[in-house]
Parts: structure tokens; C-alpha cells; sequence
């Protein structure tokens, strides 16, 4: 389906602990819009079905029939989209929707639930380098949410809490088992709940950065995946980055945040169905939309 000269394309991310989806217009190139998005999470329930139903959720909101799509575009786990158009890898889509939300931006830390990945790209978020953390989880949201779960801390209040510590204590980076360890030895000793919050949102930030400086990032990082919402994760990399900047002011890192961060692959998906798009019309190997 056409929108006046644009198309309307869909893209759908499904990833660990929740699936994305956006519904954009776009020329195929640079112009482009988010007409409607979704989000939805998981909890046990097969992921096809999550996929289906958020996909439905973002046409509605977007105001269109599934079949007016012009290309249907799957990224991340895309055996759980069967009815899209084509796939595109995460991390091409990570740095094309990170690159629409901020045009500053030359790299993305996707931090997930069970990875966290850098990407350098250049002004057009043509990838140049990445690299994902390596099995241990003590990088991830699912980490997170663990010591959440044990802290008996809601999922979305773990920011705020973090923002508000005043004596931080650090957790082990290296290995999840051992960091889970050391909070029950701190919540043994009465170190409080934002203090190890804090801690631990600073150990990640120290993992993570590293990954960053092993990609050869400097300039804007633009935050993808769900841990990009919380704000003591944010404030955390933040912070970091500034500490660095005297060092090392050659290579700053930027980091920033964008309201729609977590929808940057869904986001990126369906800006590169719209390029593919394009490119299959000019080869006359679609109809062209009227």
C-alpha cells in the first residue's frame, strides 16, 4: 500500500522477553515516519502467537488492513513471523533504527535480555564493526531482572530506585553466579536496595562500555533493547562516559536515549522493507502499488 508517494511496511522484532513492532511510511530512503507501534511481552507464551497478536495490535493503531502492507519485515528471532515478506539481520536493523532516532548517531549498544551487542555505523548505519558480550548473562536484562525478582523490586521501578542511591555498591562483572552471590551477601550486611541497585547497574555499565572501546566506538551511542528504558542503566552508562571524557576526549562516547529505543529494530526492519521495496519495483519483480 501506498501513503501519497510512500509506503506503509511493517517491521517486526521479536526477542527474548518481548516482541516489537512498528508501522512506518517511508520514501525507502531517508524520509520516513512511525505511523504505530507495539509492544508486547512473552511471559510463557509462545512467541508466534505474541508476534501475531502485537502485529495486529500496530496495524489498528496505524489504521490499516495487514494485506495494505507493502513489505511485512521480520528481524531477530524471524522463524516466529511466518507471514513475513523477508528478514533482515538485528544488528543491521539495530543500527538503521538507531540511526532514524538519532541521526548523530555513528554506534548502538543493543543491550537485551539475554545479549548485549555494539555496532559502529557510519552516516548512513552501514554497519563497520560489532561485537556481543560473551555467554555469561551479568550484562543483560534477564540478569537484571533476576536480582530484581530476589530484591522483590518491580521490573519498572528498578530505575528510579538505582537513581536514588547514595553509597553504591559494586557487584561482580564478571560472572553472573558470583555477582547473584554478592547481593545476597549485601542484602545480608543491610546494604540497601538502591545501594546495590546502583552497584549493580554500574558493574554492567563498566562490561558494556568495554564493549564499546572493543568496537572502536567514539562519538554518539544511541541505546537499543529493552534495558535502554531503564534510567539508572541510562545515568549509569552516562556517568561512566563522562568519568572517561577527561581521559580520553578523543574518543568521548555520547550515550543517549530515545523514548522509542526499544522499538529501534522493529523501527530499522521496516525502513529496510521499504528499501527492498523500492529496489524489486525498479527490477519489475513486484507490481508497483497504486
Amino acid at each position: 500500500m501506498s501513503d501519497g508517494t510512500r509506503l506503509l511496511t511493517a517491521g517486526i522484532d521479536p526477542g527474548a522477553s518481548a516482541v516489537k513492532v512498528a508501522v512506518v511510511a517511508s520514501d525507502g530512503g531517508d524520509a520516513a515516519e512511525v505511523r504505530a507501534t507495539a509492544v508486547e511481552r512473552i511471559r510463557r507464551r509462545g512467541v508466534r502467537e505474541v508476534a501475531t497478536r502485537a502485529f495486529e495490535q500496530a496495524c489498528a493503531a496505524a489504521g490499516v488492513e495487514p494485506a495494505q502492507l507493502a513489505y511485512v519485515a521480520s528481524t531477530g528471532d524471524g522463524d516466529a513471523v511466518a507471514f513475513r515478506t523477508g528478514h533482515f539481520y538485528s544488528m543491521t536493523t539495530h543500527g538503521r533504527g538507531a540511526l532514524f532516532l538519532d541521526p548523530d548517531a555513528r554506534a548502538v549498544l543493543d543491550i537485551g535480555a539475554l545479549h548485549a551487542r555494539g555496532i559502529r555505523v557510519d552516516e548512513r548505519g552501514r554497519v563497520l564493526g560489532h561485537r556481543m558480550t560473551s555467554q555469561c548473562a551479568s550484562g543483560t536484562g534477564q540478569f537484571l531482572e533476576n536480582i530484581a525478582r530476589y530484591l522483590g523490586v518491580p521490573l519498572d521501578d528498578v530505575g528510579a530506585l538505582s537513581l536514588a542511591a547514595t553509597s553504591p555498591e559494586k557487584v561482580s562483572g564478571i560472572c553472573a553466579v558470583l555477582a547473584e552471590t554478592d547481593v545476597i551477601n549485601m542484602v545480608s550486611r543491610g546494604i540497601t536496595t538502591p545501594d546495590i541497585l546502583k552497584g549493580i547497574h554500574q558493574s554492567i555499565a563498566g562490561r558494556l562500555v568495554l564493549l564499546l572501546r572493543s568496537i572502536g566506538a567514539q562519538g554518539v551511542v544511541v541505546l537499543t533493547g529493552g534495558l535502554a528504558r531503564d534510567p539508572g542503566m541510562v545515568a549509569a552508562l552516562r556517568e561512566l562516559a563522562e568519568a572517561e571524557r577527561a581521559r580520553r576526549a578523543d574518543t568521548a562516547l555520547d550515550i543517549r536515549a530515545h523514548p522509542d529505543s526499544m522499538l529501534a529494530g522493529a523501527i530499522g526492519a521496516a525502513l529496510l522493507g521499504a528499501y527492498r521495496h523500492r529496489q524489486l519495483e525498479r527490477a519489475g519483480r513486484v507490481e508497483r502499488v497504486a
